[in-house]
């Protein structure tokens, strides 16, 4: 989100171009925003920069015709949007790129706890070792943190009460979720053996 800071002369509006001078600008403008942000940017940031009669889905609906065919799109993710490279050239980037920490290289076992976590949360240490049979690590759990792909949930209201685990924000933009409603089937997964339940 942006942060809260003046904001500078804008001529949001826009009124001296004709329409569809003016819409081509407003889906320019929101090109640059999301380019530019090192995070997803919500809708009321995206309408800080369009008319107050623009609708902003529908300039990100024309922005994304107008990147088809390119390597990154826009992808809406946990309730804003980002521009990403397009799947198909994954293997390309991890051959030349310098990717840094971007790269979650998560092992299969690592996917499927946070599959588990994902469709039990929130969830105890004792839950995970229910589902899989076998405790999960500490150092496991600490690496998921690490990378900000689960954080800690609610507590019983009790003294002593465990830690439950709920995955982030960081985790839908990892997977490209909108949110949790868009995890595959869980059934599915079972089956292919990515929660631990069979």
């Amino acid at each position: 989100m942006a942060k809260d800071r003046p904001e500078a002369e804008l001529d949001r509006e826009l009124t001296d171009l004709p329409p569809e001078l003016r819409w081509r600008e407003w889906m320019r403008r929101i090109e640059a925003v999301l380019f530019a942000s090192a995070s997803l940017v919500p809708r009321e940031d995206l309408a800080r920069v369009v008319g107050q009669e623009a609708s902003v889905d529908l300039l990100i609906e024309d922005l994304g015709a107008d990147l088809e065919g390119r390597v990154f799109e826009i992808a809406q993710v946990a309730g804003g949007w980002m521009f990403r490279t397009r799947t198909a050239y994954a293997p390309a980037i991890r051959a030349a790129a310098d990717i840094g920490d971007q790269l979650f290289d998560l092992s299969e076992f690592d996917v499927a706890v946070l599959a588990a976590i994902a469709y039990h949360q929130p969830v105890t240490r004792d839950g995970l070792k229910d589902i899989f049979g076998k405790e999960i690590s500490r150092d496991l759990i600490g690496r998921l943190h690490a990378r900000d792909l689960i954080g800690t949930g609610p507590r019983a209201p009790r003294r002593g009460a465990p830690y439950t685990f709920v995955t982030t924000e960081q985790f839908l933009v990892a997977f490209g979720l909108e949110s949790l409603r868009d995890l595959p089937d869980r059934e599915q997964l079972e089956e292919a053996g990515l929660t631990g339940e069979a």
